[in-house]
């Protein structure tokens, strides 16, 4: 099934881009190639969609800047046949591999642990992998992360969110290690503590959510103040290091600035409460810089 008229036409002006400088013949062949690839993806697609018993609609969002024709931000909209428990991830894969295989986005490990498919379908940002489609109202519509810049269709740039995630230094650093032969131990109660703040997979979703964070660049977000928040309230690492981590997220652009909006724990798909750990480190904060004279 064709995908409409705008993809063929900014297909071949992808074409016609990528023969330049080619002899006249091996462009001609080329492009007999494409077509004929083209049809037989639309044919199996096409065969599959009337053996179906069911089919979804869904809007993706495209952009190319370094193709002419495809700089202007549109939607392409697929029909993919439906099988249960098929997730969002599924039907984009179905819709690269049977329709358009320049169709760009992330993914990995397709069971909600590397983060890589955080995007933005029916104006809620999920993971792909983990949302699925009977729990969609159709037409699906799917975008790019919000708020980030985009680099192709659904990709977008994550640097700025990795620095930020670094700026809080998100490892470990006890000041007082054991004996070689002991183990750096943990008590139950602080393990229980700090336990859903390690389910953090970079996805991004929660930085995307974030009103503050779409207004000022510097704001750490809610990713990394709860990364933060793993190693400051582990008790393996000691008062002192405590201390430092405390001076980090309490900067201008720190926890001060979140305005408990609770959005970023509203798409978190590891069902972090990231709001209530970026109130805790403010206490925390608050606590440390008591004076008592």
């Amino acid at each position: 099934m064709s995908t409409g008229i705008q993809e063929q036409e900014t297909d071949e002006a992808e074409t016609e881009t990528e023969s330049q400088g080619k002899p006249h013949q091996e462009r001609r062949l080329e492009k007999k190639r494409q077509d004929a690839a083209r049809r037989d993806m639309e044919r199996k697609a096409k065969e599959e969609l009337d053996d179906a018993e069911d089919a979804i609609e869904i809007k993706v969002f495209r952009y190319d800047p370094e193709v002419e024709g495809k700089q202007e931000p549109r939607f392409d909209t697929f029909h993919v046949p439906f099988f249960k428990g098929m997730t969002v991830l599924d039907a984009l894969i179905y819709a690269r591999d049977h329709y358009d295989s320049s169709l760009t986005f992330r993914h990995s490990c397709r069971q909600a642990i590397c983060g890589s498919d955080a995007l933005f379908v029916n104006g809620q940002q999920r993971l792909g992998c983990k949302t699925q489609i009977a729990e969609l109202d159709t037409p699906i519509r799917i975008e790019p992360l919000p708020h980030q810049e985009v680099v192709k269709d659904l990709v977008v740039d994550m640097e700025h969110f990795y620095d930020q995630m670094e700026a809080v230094e998100p490892f470990f650093d006890a000041e007082e290690l054991p004996a070689d032969d002991e183990e750096q131990r943990q008590s139950r109660e602080n393990r229980e503590k700090v336990k859903m703040s390690t389910r953090c997979i970079w996805c991004g979703a929660c930085m995307s959510s974030c009103n503050i964070a779409a207004g000022d660049n510097e704001y750490l977000g809610p990713a990394a103040i709860n990364k933060a928040y793993r190693f400051a309230m582990d008790e393996r690492e000691g008062e002192n290091r405590k201390e430092q981590r405390l001076k980090i997220i309490e900067q201008e652009h720190g926890v001060w600035r979140c305005q408990t909006q609770f959005s970023c724990t509203e798409v978190c798909p590891k069902d972090i409460p990231l709001t209530e750990h970026i109130q805790e480190l403010k206490r925390e904060a608050v606590k440390s810089n008591l004076k008592f004279w």
